[in-house]
């Protein structure tokens, strides 16, 4: 995944480039604001749209449907392993899209032009983009590798590849080891599944603005 973290970082500098200089990266723009016309306003418009679809679209699978249905029907262990190997590469692709939406709407709404709502949306997109780098960048990492040495404790029960919590929380009642790397574990993969919400809200908000400006 180095390529990914280096693309990642260049989207992501390219991003915040665009939030205080739009017009020096790509440009003059023939207007100003969502009315602009030219291909490069029609082209950051297309990128906002595809890459904000994306990352909400991930996000809602990753977070509501798929991550449920797979806990509900996988051994744990198997689960845990699997979502190991998803989450560094759900957590980058809708960095990307938050970093790409970042910087096309900045470019079409810059922000000494922009409207307060404009303006708020923003915030909103570099919200999300925040989130989902602290996710891809601190806490998906120390998540994994918490899992991985409860993993190895529950191994040395023979508990594990069961599906569900049962064996677990009944065996860390009696077992003081397990119970401290389950509260560990259960901290740290806390502020995760928040950071993940509070992006996905990031993302509702504007999903809200963006079904205002349609015509159907």
């Amino acid at each position: 995944m180095a390529w990914a973290t280096r693309f990642l970082a260049a989207v992501c500098f390219f991003a915040v480039g665009v939030v205080f200089a739009p017009d020096a990266l790509l440009g003059a723009r023939s207007g100003s604001g969502s009315g602009s016309g030219g291909g490069a306003a029609t082209a950051a418009k297309m990128a906002h749209l595809l890459c904000f679809a994306t990352s909400w679209g991930a996000a809602l699978w990753a977070t509501f449907i798929g991550g449920i249905i797979m806990f509900k029907n996988l051994p744990r262990h198997q689960f845990g392993n699997l979502q190991g190997k998803m989450f560094p590469a759900y957590f980058t692709l809708i960095s990307v899209c938050a970093a790409v939406s970042v910087a096309a709407f900045s470019y079409l709404h810059p922000w000494k032009t922009a409207s307060t709502v404009e303006r708020y949306q923003l915030g909103f997109l570099l919200a999300a983009l925040g989130f989902d780098l602290s996710n891809l960048v601190v806490f998906t990492p120390m998540t994994i590798e918490m899992m991985k040495k409860r993993h190895k404790i529950e191994r040395d029960l023979s508990i594990g590849e069961e599906v569900g919590w049962s064996k677990n929380v009944q065996v860390a009642k009696n077992n003081p080891t397990l119970a401290a790397m389950n509260k560990k574990f259960g901290m740290i993969h806390g502020l995760s599944s928040l950071a993940n919400i509070m992006a996905f809200g990031s993302l509702a908000m504007h999903s809200w603005y963006l079904a205002s400006k349609l015509e159907l």
